[in-house]
């Protein structure tokens, strides 16, 4: 097989691979956080009243949550609260949500990343096959 082949096959499979990870994973990041069924507070930091499935609301809640529990520690994190602190339960709750969701923003963009990614992949394996088919009929044009 052709080495320009075989490059323009492999980047047009990764390409695809790539597109399909990335969908997939998008779904499943919106799906699970979905099924939690949270919405974003009436007087959320941006986004208010809106169920959060996407990178967006996640983001806003999370930020809605660090809001919250800063008011209610005084402007202290969980690791600033004396141990003895009855409010330390609540910071570090707070701390493990605020955590989980900017898990999920951060998969949304490496899943749109890979979209990317893939596209260009798939762009990059049609180019080379079109270079490769236009070096064809130069050459055999050139060979009559």
């Amino acid at each position: 097989m052709d080495s320009r082949k075989l490059a323009s096959l492999g980047s047009l499979v990764l390409g695809v691979m790539l597109v399909l990870g990335s969908v997939g994973t998008w779904v499943m990041v919106s799906t699970t956080l979905s099924d939690q069924r949270i919405t974003t507070p009436d007087d959320a930091v941006c986004l208010p009243d809106r169920s959060v499935s996407g990178p967006f609301t996640a983001y806003c809640q999370a930020s809605t949550i660090d809001r919250n529990v800063l008011r209610i520690t005084d402007g202290q994190t969980y690791a600033e609260l004396p141990q003895d602190d009855e409010r330390r339960g609540t910071a570090q709750n707070a701390s493990f949500l605020q955590a989980s969701l900017f898990t999920s923003v951060l998969a949304f963009g490496v899943a749109a990343m890979a979209l990317a990614l893939g596209v260009l992949f798939i762009l990059i394996g049609l180019g080379i096959r079109d270079v490769k088919q236009r070096l064809d009929e130069v050459q055999s044009t050139s060979s009559s």
